[in-house]
């Protein structure tokens, strides 16, 4: 197993060598866009396969239950202080859901400006390797300290790859998370309208004129 450890690493010194300066932001960029995107992953999980109605009805009679996602605490919350009997509840799911709404949103920005980030790099990485390479070419030197055109072209084309090997995963990860964040968004603006709409047929019933 030592033996494996050692030959990897000795792999990564070679790889970060061989792609020049770039490979270390590149790296400390997939470290960060992975972790973001493992965060908001587990931050916007699916509910329990039942509908908006579902669980708020599932919530009224269970309010001790434990949530397994962020969608079912909101009802879950959002149906205590109903229950409270709070005249002006929208403002204060306003206030609860707004925190909802940051804590799905964490790390979003981050993960998009890494992925527009991670090419740029690469793309920079390649013209230092394209410039060593004419430099070379300059002098005919085939082979120096640096490499030479080889090395030039090296460092071109595995900065290049290792730019689109960070950025294409990280953004498919990051438009798949960002359709379940916006379907968590109108699930959270469903749940509020329903439970105003609720608490307000119960404060206030419908007046019966009697004849």
């Amino acid at each position: 197993m030592s033996i494996n450890v050692h030959e990897y690493t000795l792999l990564v010194k070679e790889l970060f060598s061989a792609g020049g300066f770039v490979m270390p932001p590149l790296f400390v960029c997939a470290l960060m866009l992975w972790y973001g995107l493992g965060y908001r992953y587990w931050t916007l999980k699916s509910s329990r396969s039942m509908s908006i109605y579902d669980l708020l009805e599932y919530y009224s009679r269970n309010t001790s239950q434990s949530p397994c996602s962020i969608v079912e605490q909101a009802v879950q919350q959002g149906v205590m202080l109903r229950n409270k009997g709070i005249k002006n509840l929208r403002r204060f799911l306003d206030e609860v859901f707004y925190d909802y709404l940051k804590e799905i949103r964490k790390f979003s920005v981050m993960t998009k400006t890494i992925v527009v980030i991670s090419p740029l790099l690469g793309l920079l990485g390649t013209v230092i390797g394209m410039i060593e390479t004419f430099d070379a070419l300059g002098s005919m030197s085939l082979f120096s300290q640096s490499g030479g055109i080889a090395g030039g072209i090296s460092q071109a084309l595995i900065s290049t790859q290792t730019g689109l090997a960070v950025a294409i995963p990280g953004m498919l990860m990051h438009s798949m998370l960002h359709k379940k964040q916006q379907k968590i968004e109108r699930e959270l603006l469903q749940i509020r309208e329903l439970l105003c709409m609720h608490s307000t047929y119960i404060t206030q019933p419908p007046h019966i004129s009697s004849n």
